[in-house]
């Protein structure tokens, strides 16, 4: 056995996003797990809840307690604090058994089925989902100027905003074969999405074709849509982009749920759709799979009950036929998270990365980050998940520490 005797969880005033979740057993051995937003919930969650059962329990169980802490009668199905606590818990159980036997998670998942995996760039900004927690004023919808200036190399929100050709330039210097924009985001505030005017749909294509004017073809482009959309303004949109060879929109309806409403899109449509890191459990996943929904399943380590549910996700999508791809737009260990279920997962396309993010604050946070090289990523070598939290993040003055141990007896 390996009992749990400690859990932890650490957040940090500067980036009020994110929580991370250390598990310590008898054997002195730590692991590490992360989830995002909600993060005051979810502190709540686990110490008050999820903390106190874990204390004495066996950390080798992990399909049982992924079972246990995924059967709340609330939030269950629903990317809920209740389930995004379990997702920290569960990542940070797997990367125990990879310290444990001393081999990376992905071979402690059955082994890795490729070498190396391809990445996409998602363009955002260096603030881009860490410097606020509010609904009205969280980055997503941060309001790009005209004439605002990059404040670095990777600036890439602003970039596809103003020379969309000269950041696909750019990401093709790198070796990225792929990226993610959303331009027509800031159009969706006027009508609360029920529809887009022809001019406001007019500048929103504009990336895409100064992307084709510049490159081609030489790089894939995936829209991100946010859920911001009904059915009719997403039906147009899609519709606009089919010109310019869109490898898939994501997330098109505020509805992502929605069967019915996806389905009938995605028979009006041409261009793919990719959904959804709002999903959480197989039982939405098989809903919308067998109804024709998606043609990529976006899967969230951090939201959809961690790499236990992660995988049984992408062992359903592989039964339809549909490729997954990991989600990270958020936060460095989940992001390790994905890339040892890409490395696993059979039908593993893609791993989402941010540049601007593993450039700047994913630095300060955790020890290792994945290296890309010609838009690949290698596979990991270091037992766990291949990271930990650097020693100075617990040091710092804005750090906010809770901890469970195991009473004496």
């Amino acid at each position: 056995m390996s009992i749990i005797t400690k859990i932890r969880t650490l957040r940090l005033d500067e980036y009020p996003n994110l929580i991370w979740v250390e598990i310590e057993t008898d054997e002195s051995l730590v692991g590490l797990g992360e989830a995002f937003r909600g993060t005051a919930a979810i502190e709540s969650i686990i110490y008050n809840e999820i903390g106190p059962y874990l204390i004495g329990e066996d950390s080798k169980k992990i399909e049982y307690l992924s079972y246990i802490l995924k059967k709340p009668y609330l939030g269950f199905h629903s990317s809920s604090a209740e389930i995004r606590a379990a997702s920290a818990v569960d990542i940070a159980l797997w990367d125990l058994y990879g310290h444990r036997h001393n081999i990376p998670i992905h071979e402690a998942l059955g082994g890795a089925f490729r070498n190396s995996i391809q990445v996409y760039n998602t363009c955002a900004g260096y603030s881009y989902n860490n410097v606020s927690n509010n609904y009205n004023t969280g980055s997503n919808r941060r309001k790009i100027k005209k004439y605002e200036k990059k404040r670095g190399p990777y600036d890439d929100q602003i970039a596809f905003n103003q020379n969309a050709g000269e950041l696909a330039k750019s990401l093709l210097d790198e070796g990225y074969q792929a990226m993610k924009i959303w331009p027509f985001d800031v159009f969706a505030e006027k009508t609360q999405g029920n529809l887009i005017t022809h001019q406001d749909l007019e500048t929103g294509l504009k990336p895409f074709q100064d992307i084709r004017d510049a490159v081609g073809n030489n790089i894939e482009i995936m829209c991100e849509l946010h859920s911001l959309w009904s059915v009719p303004a997403a039906i147009e949109i899609c519709k606009e982009l089919e010109q310019y060879d869109v490898f898939w929109v994501e997330d098109p309806l505020n509805k992502m749920d929605d069967e019915q409403s996806i389905s009938f899109l995605r028979n009006k449509i041409q261009v793919p759709i990719c959904g959804s890191e709002t999903l959480a459990g197989t039982t939405p996943f098989r809903r919308m799979l067998s109804k024709n929904c998606f043609d990529y399943s976006m899967i969230d380590l951090g939201w959809c009950g961690g790499l236990t549910e992660g995988r049984k996700i992408a062992n359903l999508s592989e039964s339809f036929n549909i490729p997954i791809t990991p989600h990270d737009c958020s936060s460095p260990v989940v992001l390790w998270a994905g890339i040892h279920l890409a490395f696993h997962a059979p039908n593993a396309m893609f791993q989402e990365v941010v540049r601007a993010n593993m450039a700047t604050w994913y630095k300060d946070l955790v020890t290792n980050l994945p290296e890309i090289k010609k838009g690949k990523i290698e596979l990991p070598k270091e037992p766990g998940l291949g990271t930990n939290i650097l020693k100075n993040v617990k040091e710092r003055t804005d750090v906010n520490i809770l901890e469970i141990k195991k009473k004496a007896n």
